[in-house]
């Protein structure tokens, strides 16, 4: 549940009472909390890019902090016991897209500016903008990169997230668009969404696969744990017939791709959403702000979106996807505040 408006304002004033305390030389220190809906592998590149950003932007803090589970009450319990703890900026992937804006909304208020981060927010909301993977473009482009393998005609199995994040739906929609284009050469046969945590995932691919290996020729997954437990499946079925594109950079799905047993994956930028999130939010707090003719793009949740990278890796590519990664980051990071902020 989320508390009341009050137990924030107390907190904000408690804040400020204690500015006029000994730590008051450091009041005005950026302190980043980079906080996801909840445990995953995924978000835990964050961690270490709080470190470099804290170390690189002389932040007082950029800490990666997880609720216990997804669900949205205790990410909305984790936040704001981390604004009456001092955090002053806050990079967020929304417990969920709608519930998720009146906790952001209340940090604001109080002075704690939030960017969505991974995920976006409905508008209207609070939040900077949402700085993320386009992920309907992603699992747009890895269908496009399965139906290629697969010559141009079969079935696919999509294998995807949980219901709650605000990315499933748009990867659903996008896996069937790519299909769709084929005139009926492709169809979309199973999609097994809510299973992206060990044992939902090993449990219902599994068992498709054990019963369904024959029908399908390709599978696409959309999410970080179904891209794991399907390459592992693929391997003991030890049947490449049947061709698969995953996404994210777990050395399962990597090693996978090496020895054949899946095509290629789609890579996303976490580090580059925590480390720019978080020098974003310092140029904020320092006096900058968020350019009104920004040239931010329209995806379904937001008009106010900003690309955090993908790139399709196969196997000649999969050597060098953290060099990737970095030249994508180097180059959003370069033209960042010049493209999306004013600053005095």
């Amino acid at each position: 549940m989320i508390r009341s408006r009050n137990a924030l304002m107390i907190a904000a004033a408690a804040l400020a009472l204690a500015a006029w305390g000994p730590a008051s030389h450091a009041a005005d220190a950026t302190k980043v909390a980079l906080v996801p809906g909840g445990p995953h592998p995924y978000f835990a590149a964050w961690e270490k890019a709080g470190q470099d950003a804290m170390k690189d932007f002389k932040l007082g803090a950029a800490d990666y902090r997880v609720p216990q589970k997804w669900e949205l009450g205790l990410q909305n319990s984790l936040l704001e016991s981390l604004l009456s703890q001092g955090y002053n900026a806050f990079l967020v992937f929304p417990g969920d897209p709608v519930g998720s804006n009146s906790t952001v909304q209340e940090l604001t208020e109080n002075g704690a500016p939030v960017i969505a981060t991974a995920g976006c927010l409905k508008e209207p909301s609070s939040a900077l903008f949402c700085l993320g993977t386009d992920t309907g473009n992603s699992a747009y482009l890895g269908t496009k990169e399965l139906i290629k393998a697969m010559g141009g005609k079969g079935r696919v199995a999509h294998f995807t997230g949980f219901l709650v994040d605000p990315n499933t739906q748009l990867r659903i929609d996008a896996v069937e668009k790519a299909a769709k284009e084929t005139n009926g050469a492709v169809s979309v046969v199973q999609v097994i969404a809510d299973i992206d945590a060990p044992g939902p995932a090993e449990e219902k691919i599994n068992a498709y696969l054990a019963a369904h290996a024959g029908d399908v020729d390709g599978i696409v997954t959309t999410a970080w744990v179904p891209a794991v437990v399907a390459a592992n499946s693929l391997r003991k079925i030890g049947d490449k017939r049947i061709k698969m594109v995953g996404i994210d950079h777990d050395e399962v799905v990597l090693k996978a791709i090496k020895d054949g047993f899946v095509n290629g994956t789609m890579l996303q930028n976490p580090y580059g959403q925590g480390y720019i999130g978080s020098y974003a939010l310092n140029r904020i707090r320092s006096g900058c702000k968020v350019k009104k003719d920004a040239p931010f793009k329209t995806i379904a949740l937001t008009n106010r979106f900003i690309d955090s990278g993908t790139v399709y890796a196969d196997k000649d590519a999969v050597d060098n996807y953290v060099g990737s990664m970095q030249s994508i980051t180097k180059q959003i990071f370069g033209d960042f505040e010049k493209t999306y902020l004013t600053c005095s």
